[in-house]
């Protein structure tokens, strides 16, 4: 059905997309080392983690975990080089892409991850094969499969890691993302009775524009127009629509919109939004609480803070829960202009929930509509 390249920390391996009896399959050609080409890996890796120091600010700091890839990547092109100066460079690039997948990365998930056709990667189980949501054909199952629960387990614990997170048996759901800014999930066993699990959901890498979405036909002209209207004239908008219905990318292609004097807070779980540079913008993340259940920042937390941040416009990632409802429609009440995201399948819905919460909170949501 399809056949492509992949290109992944320099390592470039085949896709192809393949009908058979049961549906479509997501096949991915990855050259297999022999035993020689695996010792040799490994001995180069021993060596590396002698020879490269890292400290915990540059694994936990996204700004700086490029220069620790670049440092790791010298250090390999001149050891491989080393044991094996007549090594062809193609075969060089694919062996050190590698290692920085094993070592820095998640293994053959990095793969998944630069491929620009995929929307979601799932891990269901060691027992179950990777799934792919691909752009074009929907959800494909792949031909890689995670051996051990145990490596599953691994990657939770680096993704958490790496923003300052835990997942552990006591605390065994993880809202995170990666380097690459990709939204990731992670549920253990046995709150997923088929063992661990991880979910990613890729972002585009260059966002949504309010232009794209108009030149394929997601949004009408006159559409754009109105909301260009009311966000420049301060109105209140809420985003709303089912799991996967574009959401959040909608939201983050109208914040342009705004005019670039005027100060915007973000407040959200998980980083999803990327606004322009030239906006006056300050984005803020809620922390969970450690093991001892201390130093938790929650949404509310932070929505009531932004008050005292002197904001022109309030941005809400996803609004959940009753409490942020009613701090949500008080910062309307106040004058604050606010954009948020809502689960619902209809407006006429997102209305019927906000006006399931308190009294004084629907209050504060007819002020607003009026």
């Amino acid at each position: 059905m399809d056949k492509y390249e992949i290109n992944a920390e320099g390592s470039k391996v085949n896709v192809e997309v393949k009908k058979d009896n049961l549906g479509m399959s997501y096949n991915l050609s990855i050259p297999p080392l022999d035993v020689a080409t695996s010792f040799l890996l490994e001995s180069i890796r021993n060596e590396l983690i002698s020879i490269t120091s890292v400290s915990m600010k540059e694994l936990v700091d996204p700004t700086l975990f490029s220069t620790i890839k670049e440092r790791f990547k010298t250090q390999a092109t001149k050891l491989i080089k080393e044991k094996l100066p007549q090594i062809e460079k193609g075969l060089e690039e694919f062996l050190i892409g590698k290692m920085m997948q094993e070592m820095l990365g998640l293994g053959e998930i990095e793969f998944l991850i630069n491929d620009p056709a995929l929307e979601e990667i799932v891990i269901p189980s060691s027992k179950e094969k990777i799934r792919v949501y691909s752009k074009k054909y929907g959800w494909l199952e792949t031909n890689i499969k995670i051996g051990e629960e145990e490596t599953i387990i691994n990657y939770s614990n680096i993704i958490a890691r790496r923003i300052g997170r835990q997942i552990t048996v006591l605390n065994p759901l993880l809202d995170a993302h990666l380097v690459t800014g990709d939204r990731v999930n992670a549920v253990l066993y046995p709150i997923n009775t088929k063992g661990n699990t991880i979910t990613i959901r890729k972002f585009a890498r260059d966002p949504f524009t309010i232009v794209d979405l108009i030149n394929n036909k997601t949004c009408d002209l006159s559409t754009a127009a109105l909301i260009w209207l009311g966000i420049e004239y301060e109105m209140n908008v809420l985003f709303s629509g089912g799991t996967g219905s574009g959401k959040t990318s909608f939201l983050n292609a109208c914040m342009p919109f705004i005019p670039p004097n005027q100060r915007i807070i973000s407040i959200e779980d998980t980083r999803e939004l990327m606004l322009p540079d030239f906006l006056y913008w300050t984005p803020l993340v809620i922390r969970t609480p450690n093991p001892e259940g201390k130093g938790e920042v929650s949404m509310l937390d932070l929505l009531i803070n932004s008050l005292r941040m002197r904001p022109d416009r309030i941005i809400l990632g996803e609004m959940r829960k009753q409490q942020e409802a009613m701090v949500l429609f008080e910062a309307m009440h106040t004058g604050h202009s606010v954009y948020a995201t809502v689960h619902a399948d209809t407006a006429a819905d997102s209305l019927k929930i906000s006006k399931s919460s308190p009294e004084h909170s629907s209050k504060s949501l007819e002020s607003s509509e009026s």
